[in-house]
């Protein structure tokens, strides 16, 4: 494993080699569920993917994930959007959201369920207790006459011994058994809700974004992203994950009291304090007097190689179902 992140090199001036062809433009993107407000662990993920965005001389862009009524905010997505332009983090394209983009999810199902790649399943969490809630098989438990099936949800058909490897740009070589780890994983809901792991894929995908920079929590999430990619003939990514802002008791901070909104109206501490947690040299935003100062100041003095790896990451939170999720 390397001692240093290995990010793609940066866009050269000069032509491509004759019969070499040229690098697709580095687009990057932050991603946040509207479960509420911006708080200083989203803060860091959002400025360090924009770091790696300009340190590239790429896009980035924002893409609101609103795929879980039960779980957003009310207004949360708006006050989001408003505090990263108090940040100077403002998406280089038009907004978008998923739950508007129901009908491209639903073709990339179809066209799983037309090659046999997905399946309706009907067992619940309780029926997949005992093999610790992971599906090789459907154990759906036999229903009393006359009483209703269950809605069923539709997962990926994960072959046996589906392993799959990558190289993480921060955190070096990874590797996860999809099939005995994860096991057959959900694409839609029984409840109808579009599951995360479909959504972010296909608009990866149509977004055409090259490097995907978030937290460490969706280390877990990125194999079997990379073979729902594989499953639907669409390209991979490279990924990189940041290091989480843990409180006291080693918790993830948006998940911890310790968690509290950040002030858009007083910026500048809140990204020194991101600065330095993506392990930057504080000295270059030591004098900055406004937000567009420090920005500029950050543009140039962003070293990819200082990034801490994470020793430790949690499962996030679009990898735990709700209860109806299956």
């Amino acid at each position: 494993m390397s001692g240093h992140p290995s990010f793609p090199p940066e866009h050269a001036g000069g032509p491509a080699s004759p019969g070499a062809a040229a690098p697709a433009p580095y687009r990057g993107r932050f991603a946040p569920s509207p479960t509420g407000d911006l708080h200083p662990g989203s803060l860091l993920a959002a400025f360090g993917s924009w770091l790696l965005a300009r340190h590239h001389r790429g896009a980035w862009l924002v893409r609101i994930e609103d795929l879980d009524p039960p779980r957003e905010v009310p207004g949360a997505a708006e006050r989001q959007l408003r505090a990263l332009a108090a940040f100077g983090l403002e998406s280089d394209e038009p907004v978008r959201r998923q739950s508007e983009r129901g009908e491209l999810y639903r073709a990339a199902l179809d066209q799983l369920l037309a090659r046999g790649l997905a399946f309706a399943c009907r067992c619940s969490r309780s029926d997949l207790a005992a093999a610790g809630g992971i599906h090789r098989r459907c154990l759906a438990a036999a229903r009393e006459p006359g009483r209703a099936a269950p809605q069923a949800a539709v997962r990926l058909r994960v072959a046996d011994g589906a392993t799959v490897g990558f190289d993480d740009a921060v955190l070096g070589p990874q590797r996860q058994d999809v099939a005995a780890e994860v096991g057959d994983f959900v694409l839609r809901r029984a409840d109808g809700y579009w599951a995360y792991q479909l959504a972010v894929v296909v608009d990866d995908a149509d977004q055409g974004i090259t490097d995907v920079v978030r937290g460490a929590d969706l280390l877990d999430s990125t194999a079997r992203q990379i073979l729902l990619q594989r499953a639907l003939r669409l390209p991979t990514p490279r990924y990189a994950h940041l290091p989480l802002l843990l409180d006291a008791q080693g918790r993830k901070l948006s998940k911890s009291d310790a968690a509290q909104p950040l002030d858009p109206s007083d910026p500048l501490p809140a990204l020194r304090a991101a600065w330095h947690a993506l392990g930057q040299d504080p000295e270059p935003l030591a004098a900055v007097a406004t937000v567009t100062q420090l920005l500029d100041q950050a543009r140039v003095s962003f070293s990819p190689a200082q990034i801490p790896k994470c020793a430790e990451t949690l499962a996030a939170v679009h990898n735990t179902p709700a209860p109806n999720a299956v």
